[in-house]
This record gives C-alpha cells, sequence and structure tokens, in this order.
C-alpha cells in the first residue's frame, strides 16, 4: 500500500499526518505555515511526501454542516489542484467536518495548555482525519 499523507488545509497552517508503511495507523507529522504562495506551499507538501515515499494524499474536505460547500472547500480544492498539477500522486477527498473540534477535545482531555494548543491542533486534525480513511480501508 505505501505511506498515505493527509492534509487538513487552512489559510494559514496545513496539518500534515503520514500513515506507517502498512497503512494501520496515523502519526502527526508537522504544521506547515504557508508562506502565502500557493506554488511554494504546495511543492513544500510534494517534497515531504516524496521523501516520506508516500503513495496517497488524502486532503480533508471542510463542508458546511449540511454537507454544502462553501469558500473554504474552494480553496482546499485550489490547493490539492495545485498539488496534482506539479506531482504524479494521487489525491482523495474526505469529508472534514467537525475533526477541528475533535481535535481540540483531544488536546483539552490531554491537558494541553490553550496557547500550545495552537500550534499542534492542525496536525491532530490531519490524524484523525487520515486514521477515519485508514480505519474506513480496513
Amino acid at each position: 500500500m505505501g505511506r498515505v499523507m493527509a492534509l487538513d488545509v487552512g489559510d494559514v497552517r496545513i496539518g500534515i499526518a503520514v500513515s506507517d508503511l502498512m497503512g494501520i495507523i496515523a502519526n502527526p507529522l508537522e504544521t506547515y505555515t504557508r508562506k502565502g504562495n500557493l506554488e511554494v506551499d504546495a511543492q513544500y507538501i510534494v517534497d515531504l511526501a516524496k521523501s516520506k515515499e508516500v503513495s496517497l494524499f488524502i486532503s480533508g474536505l471542510p463542508l458546511g454542516l449540511k454537507g454544502q460547500e462553501n469558500d473554504q472547500t474552494a480553496k482546499t480544492r485550489e490547493f490539492v489542484d495545485k498539488i496534482k498539477e506539479i506531482c504524479d500522486i494521487p489525491v482523495e477527498y474526505l469529508d472534514e467536518r467537525f475533526t477541528t473540534l475533535s481535535a481540540e477535545r483531544v488536546l483539552i482531555e490531554g491537558n494541553v495548555r490553550r496557547e500550545n494548543r495552537k500550534k499542534v491542533i492542525d496536525k491532530v486534525a490531519a490524524t484523525i482525519i487520515l486514521q477515519n480513511y485508514l480505519d474506513r480501508k480496513r
């Protein structure tokens, strides 16, 4: 199967998680702070994916509460389209509603201080997205 990389794409940060080689466990990797240049940001993600020998991207798709697409959905699709333009690693989308809320809850339960949560919440959200994907594939 190879490694799978999940992305939680935001305007300011991108949470990144990667699976183990067997595709069973999702691990938080990093929170990338965007540089404000779509091509630079996408190239960073592609280079990171190649260094980790990723065979599939999973991108969280931010939908409204009723499942409708919105401005953030369009921004995420634009970012993913740029990734598709510069590499041949396939990309799948996964509904990410409530993943940030779940990540926040996990961090609170883990007694992570409020000021530290912002540093890690995006990669925790990406990890939740990835683990949801991996669990569905088993």
